[in-house]
């Protein structure tokens, strides 16, 4: 093969190359506008967030890059089954706030021992959650009891598990700033891909 030859074909790899790296923003980026649409009813964030789980583990396995529709398509598969668990927990965090704004004005030992229950309980509620999105997008046809007790062996039945989900909870929305709109799109995406390659290693 000649040297023009050769050169041709290192620069298609390294154009692939980018395109793929591109795909990793790109496709979360995409299921994150379906996202925030779908989440604009306030209380259907979590089969939305199941319906993210579902389009990225589609993209990740079968090479499916239409991000944006697949969340729709997973959203028909996930509403009824996940609906009134997350009107429970939107109350729940709803009420979650307003103690913490409370206990935030006042001190004392039992306040601040209060206010530390508080945050861990959302931590905990945060892994758990992202954990069930990652289950239920994993396996979209299975029953969700499946799914709950999926998520709680991979939320809390591992340190480094845990730890990886609660991480990438927490550090996509504020990495993602030096994207535009990036917390709004990638903020809840990311940690879900993260999840789905999470769980892949349990």
């Amino acid at each position: 093969m000649t040297a023009a030859g050769v050169g041709r074909r290192d620069r298609v790899g390294v154009s692939r190359r980018a395109l793929d790296w591109l795909g990793w923003v790109a496709h979360p980026a995409a299921a994150g506008v379906a996202f925030t649409l779908l989440c604009l009813g306030i209380v259907t964030w979590l089969p939305a967030l199941a319906a993210v789980g579902f389009a990225l583990n589609r993209w990740r396995t079968d090479g499916d890059t239409r991000c944006f529709t697949g969340v729709f398509v997973g959203w028909r598969k996930y509403w009824r089954a996940l609906l009134p668990h997350s009107v429970l927990m939107t109350i729940a965090a709803v009420i979650a706030a307003s103690n913490l704004s409370f206990l935030s004005s006042r001190s004392g030992p039992l306040v601040l021992t209060l206010f530390m229950i508080h945050i861990g309980l959302i931590a905990a509620a945060v892994t758990y959650h992202l954990a069930l999105a990652v289950a239920a997008g994993r396996a979209p046809s299975g029953p969700a009891a499946d799914w709950r007790r999926t998520a709680f062996r991979l939320a809390f039945t591992s340190v480094p598990r845990g730890t990886a989900l609660l991480g990438a909870a927490i550090a996509a929305p504020v990495f993602s700033l030096v994207v535009p709109a990036g917390p709004l799109l990638l903020g809840t995406t990311v940690p879900v891909l993260v999840g789905l390659l999470v769980a892949d290693h349990s």
